[in-house]
């Protein structure tokens, strides 16, 4: 293992080395490369906000994110389910994106969220979408080259947001299937409106046409609810593992839409 003492340094000591940070995630895999430590390095870690957007350092604890007074809730509520005290405290967030497990439960809330990630090497410092980042099971498009600095988070308005997550228990538990969700109604009218499932598919599933018709088809008084799951049940691809079925993935994860669905319909939250 490896130790720099900057980001720039860190950056020239990259290629070949895996990146470590909190650990939690590798210390249970077989990894034969040599790990590049970047935990303790001050340009990766603390959250601020910034002209209207909140930045998460990419080796900032899931612990400081939950007691941070400028999070957006739902990102809270998805690392508060997340394993137990002891690996919050170590685990950061961009381990856990850069894991890049459909049952990542950071990953739906920083989906509604539109949340994006800053890319960083020695060459080139570039942006994407964090929808973009990740392309499966373990894979996204970080190069061997480059470190994940930091998470951005624009400002959101949502009349209303939240996470649930199904699993064996609250915590300490993997999801079976989880969702992000958020909407804002302003005069009887639905402006925004955003879904994202984890663990139902090689990525986390958010539509963003699905959204818009959910939209434009406000109150919903001629089966749109209905059209839009049957529209949800065709990007759901679940597999069966230890944890569940595909079956009853698919099963509880419209069910978990389906209830959001009637909440913003009736008003609740």
């Amino acid at each position: 293992m490896v130790k720099p003492d900057t980001l720039q340094e860190a950056l020239g000591m990259r290629s070949g080395k895996v990146p470590l940070a909190g650990g939690t995630d590798l210390m249970v895999r077989e990894v034969n490369k040599e790990f590049l430590y970047i935990g303790h390095l001050p340009e990766l870690k603390g959250i601020r906000a910034l002209e209207g957007k909140i930045i998460i350092g990419s080796a900032t604890t899931l612990d400081e994110i939950v007691c941070s007074k400028i999070v957006p809730e739902v990102l809270k509520q998805g690392v508060k389910v997340m394993a137990s005290p002891g690996i919050r405290n170590m685990a950061t967030i961009g381990g856990n994106i850069c894991n890049s497990s459909p049952a990542g439960d950071t990953l739906p809330p920083l989906y509604i969220l539109d949340a994006s990630l800053l890319l960083v090497s020695l060459n080139e410092v570039r942006t994407v979408s964090v929808m973009d980042f990740i392309k499966g099971p373990g894979k996204n498009i970080l190069r061997e080259d480059e470190l994940l600095k930091e998470i951005i988070i624009p400002d959101m308005d949502f009349t209303y947001a939240g996470y649930r997550k199904i699993g064996t228990r609250n915590a300490l538990a993997l999801s079976k299937a989880s969702i992000a969700y958020g909407y804002k109604i302003e005069m009887d009218r639905l402006v925004d409106i955003r879904i994202a499932l984890g663990a139902v598919a090689p990525t986390p599933v958010r539509s963003k046409s699905i959204e818009e018709f959910l939209i434009e088809t406000y109150p919903w008084e001629n089966g749109e609810m209905d059209r839009a799951l049957v529209m949800y049940d065709k990007l759901i691809n679940p597999i069966t593992d230890q944890r569940s079925t595909a079956e009853y993935r698919r099963w509880v994860s419209l069910n978990l839409i389906k209830d959001f669905l009637m909440e913003v319909s009736s008003g609740e939250d």
